[in-house]
């Protein structure tokens, strides 16, 4: 058993963990219904994240390996177009909402590097496997808070005629 490889699981685990907390906090703190609602997913994704890596280090644990498995691809249309619509319509770039998202999504480019360095180093199919599906997983975490990020910035430079003349 690869010390390393344990001390990786331990790592990612802790990564879930900060993030399902800070989007749960988000969820918790905002009165935006949709900010909520997008921040409650998340937190469940985390979740989601965390219970397949403990799975995966208690068979490190107990057997010296992970066990390949069949990942579940998250669904595009979790969070719809529609949500994304009225959380932009609602927000400004000075909200505390905003600054979360800007917040959120530094933690997911972190997470997506993590991710992508293990899976591109890792000699293992099963650990290039699950490490590959972290990562695209929080990369379509990524892209989502980066387009919603782009709209509110649109919005902003539209609402105080920012674009060029």
């Amino acid at each position: 058993m690869s010390q390393s490889l344990v001390d990786i699981i331990k790592g990612a685990i802790l990564l879930e963990l900060k993030g399902r907390a800070f989007y749960k906090n988000i969820a918790e703190q905002t009165k935006n219904e949709g900010v909520k609602e997008i921040f409650d997913t998340m937190a469940a994704e985390e979740e989601k994240h965390i219970a397949i890596l403990s799975d995966h280090y208690t068979s490190l644990i107990e057997n010296g390996t992970i066990k390949p498995k069949k990942y579940e691809e998250r669904q595009e249309d979790v969070i719809s177009n529609v949500l994304v619509k009225k959380v932009r319509d609602e927000l400004t770039a000075a909200d505390y909402e905003a600054a979360a998202i800007t917040a959120a999504m530094a933690m997911e480019e972190k997470a997506v590097e993590f991710y992508s360095n293990r899976a591109e180093t890792s000699q293992d199919e099963a650990e290039v496997a699950l490490f590959r599906w972290l990562a695209n997983w929080e990369r379509s975490h990524l892209q989502f808070l980066n387009e919603l990020d782009r709209e509110l910035r649109e919005k902003v430079w539209q609402d105080n005629q920012f674009w060029p003349m």
